[in-house]
């Protein structure tokens, strides 16, 4: 387990309040919500509980069918209604994680190309490591829910059996509290 950071739906609903808490703190206020499916699609939904935007999904994919890596990041589904509705506007782009930046970075360029008034990035977590991509300048706003290490990150959206999925977590979580108090 120690390869693996479990992570459930309710630190999820909390991690998502403390990002939406931050963004109001820091003065952005999006137009729009852009979720990169797949993995951004949960965290977005509970974000529009907190600010209340409409959300916008775009398909982005840098694995194969194998869950290896592809070669680059492919549009999966680009809806054409996003490319109207960001033009001028605040957009705040929502992923799970940040792991190598190619996919998000990919989405900001695409993104960008349909000249938003701001990009702002929301991850769920960052992992600490060095990314294939850099933002371009114009993203000026990233907010991560936390930083870890370079861990597999087990979702429970990705779960086979929700009740182990949450007794992993459990686990974890008690392991990362035997390690604080030492």
């Amino acid at each position: 387990m120690n390869n693996k950071f479990y992570v459930g739906y309710g630190t999820i609903h909390k991690t998502v309040k403390s990002l939406a808490e931050r963004l109001t703190e820091s003065g952005f206020d999006p137009d729009v919500i852009v979720a990169i499916g797949s993995g951004g699609f949960i965290p977005a939904r509970i974000m529009k509980t907190f600010i209340n935007r409409p959300i916008l999904a775009v398909g982005i994919s840098y694995y194969n069918i194998d869950q290896s890596h592809a070669d680059y990041p492919q549009k999966i589904q680009w809806i054409d209604e996003t490319e109207r509705q960001i033009e001028g506007k605040k957009v705040l782009l929502i992923d799970e994680v940040d792991d190598t930046r190619a996919t998000l970075g990919y989405c900001v360029r695409e993104l960008l190309r349909h000249e938003p008034e701001e990009i702002a990035v929301l991850v769920l977590h960052n992992k600490k490591k060095e990314k294939a991509a850099d933002f371009p300048p114009e993203i000026t706003r990233y907010f991560a829910g936390l930083d870890i290490e370079d861990l597999w990150i087990k979702y429970p959206w990705d779960a086979d059996n929700i009740d182990v999925h949450h007794e992993n977590e459990k686990i974890m979580l008690s392991e990362q509290k035997k390690e604080q108090d030492v």
